[in-house]
């Protein structure tokens, strides 16, 4: 791993940290981070009241791509949904779930964006 890749791991772990914060003090509970399966990863797995959120959170600084909206791409949406039923299948019954998202193009907490309930889940 090159200067650059480290660089990029820290930046997406302080825009997590960021989004754990703002969604903590909107009143959500995170439950778990950085979940893990061979299909996906979620980066924060959140309650709200009795709903359980799968968040994606995406930093994107440079705008050559488009913004952290359009990198969740429907691939990344399709391995979200895959890690999200392997979290949900350790619970008897499965809760109201959602997913969201938490975008950034800087890291600044006033610049969040809170995108709910966006992955149609099928």
């Amino acid at each position: 791993m090159g200067p650059a890749d480290a660089t990029h791991l820290v930046r997406g772990a302080q825009a997590e940290a960021l989004a754990a914060q703002f969604l903590q003090r909107h009143g959500l509970a995170i439950v778990a981070r950085n979940f893990r399966t061979r299909h996906g990863e979620i980066d924060l797995i959140a309650r709200d009241g009795d709903t359980l959120v799968f968040v994606e959170v995406r930093l994107r600084e440079h705008r050559g791509f488009g913004g952290a909206a359009a990198s969740v791409t429907a691939r990344k949406q399709q391995r979200v949904v895959m890690a999200a039923r392997a979290y949900l299948a350790r619970f008897p019954a499965e809760p109201a779930c959602r997913f969201d998202a938490i975008l950034l193009d800087r890291l600044d907490a006033a610049a969040i964006v809170w995108e709910r309930d966006v992955i149609a889940r099928d």
